[in-house]
């Protein structure tokens, strides 16, 4: 396996409401002629379009030596142990493959935890392994640090973590990067990590805090995109063997490869600047939201509020101050979709929410600055 670098296929290249198949399969070459083969999806990336597009991008179109594929079990899908086989073979089936090289129990926390283990998944999973359709078994994780010591002492045998980890969320209160990672390393368990840009928001960065990294670059005569710098810190820590990147255009895809083909882990001065910026996002108090879309997809919104779109609207104005923001609200997200204000406190977001985000308030709070 490359170290470092995998493709995460929660965000690929759309057109006309389906993934942009050329444009994948021109990404998916590119990254297997630099010698990286990681790639990760599950059947609620892009309803169900993200497993279809590996099919299509790349296991009909290359060896199965030639990558290594992840695919994960996920709380809608199954009711009761019966169901799971059942939903595997068929991920193996929309995947074009006849095992799979990793496979998680997806997106475990304190709430969905319990069904996991009242279905016995775990046990499921790892018969699976016997049977060689599964060549390991690990979990992603979404919750405090306490909850991934209690599955991990639980399950002694998982191989491999995966989580949500990058600058931002480093030391935040709620999400606990530091602390999950320390966990994990306690029960020695190798990381995969996702979110290292947190859904693009450590790409495009508010005025303040871009000011700091072209400072940096200007200093020292250098390029460096905003992407290299999450990624990179993501990279840099032991124990660490797989840093996702959820790329959707070929110019991401070339950006990433190119300071990830000779990984060079950040230096003490692009430590300060990482530091830096982390300040100017706190005083910002901006929505974390990483734009997975769970909360819209699988019809978890009754009222079909573009909930991630409207959280990245109201970013956007708190960035820029930039008022047609409002008109982009109004005349766009919501002409044939609800409004903040038609939301019903269902709550049906927010169970399915990985970041935990209290989304009922902040709603209130987006119709409040729009409407």
């Amino acid at each position: 396996m490359k170290k470092y670098f995998g493709f995460g296929c929660m965000r690929l290249p759309m057109k006309d409401g389906n993934v942009d198949l050329p444009q994948f399969e021109d990404m998916v070459d590119l990254f297997l002629e630099n010698e990286f083969n990681y790639f990760d999806t599950a059947h609620g990336y892009l309803d169900g379009k993200s497993e279809l597009a590996i099919h299509d991008g790349l296991t009909s179109r290359y060896p199965r030596d030639r990558y290594i594929l992840t695919d994960k079990l996920t709380e809608p899908y199954f009711q009761k142990q019966e169901d799971i086989r059942p939903f595997f073979e068929k991920q193996l089936e929309w995947c074009g493959v006849d095992y799979f090289d990793f496979y998680l129990m997806h997106a475990q926390g304190s709430t969905n935890y319990k069904k996991f283990q009242r279905c016995h998944a775990y046990e499921t999973a790892f018969e699976l392994k016997k049977e060689g359709k599964i060549k390991h078994v690990g979990i992603s994780f979404h919750d405090k640090a306490t909850v991934l010591d209690r599955i991990l002492t639980d399950h002694p045998e998982i191989e491999i973590v995966q989580i949500q980890f990058n600058y931002l969320d480093y030391e935040d209160a709620s999400v606990e990067s530091r602390k999950v990672y320390e966990v994990a390393r306690k029960h020695q368990k190798s990381l995969l990590v996702m979110e290292p840009v947190k859904g693009g928001i450590l790409a495009n960065l508010p005025d303040g805090a871009q000011k700091v990294y072209d400072a940096l670059n200007k200093k020292n005569g250098t390029q460096h995109s905003n992407a290299s710098y999450a990624i990179r810190f993501a990279a840099g820590f032991d124990g660490i063997r797989m840093v996702l990147s959820g790329m959707s255009t070929l110019d991401q895809m070339k950006d990433n490869i190119s300071y990830m083909k000779d990984f060079q882990p950040l230096n003490d001065e692009e430590e300060e600047a990482i530091q830096e910026v982390t300040h100017v996002f706190q005083s910002l108090e901006m929505i974390p939201c990483t734009a997975c879309h769970y909360c819209v997809e699988e019809n978890h919104c009754p009222k079909k509020i573009l909930i991630p779109d409207l959280f990245a609207c109201m970013n956007k104005k708190k960035i820029t101050g930039d008022w047609n923001m409002n008109f982009y609200y109004n005349s766009v997200l919501t002409v044939n979709n609800g409004k903040a204000s038609d939301c019903i406190r269902c709550g049906m977001c927010e169970k399915v929410c990985p970041q935990h985000l209290p989304i009922r308030d902040l709603l209130k709070q987006v119709a409040q600055e729009f409407e």
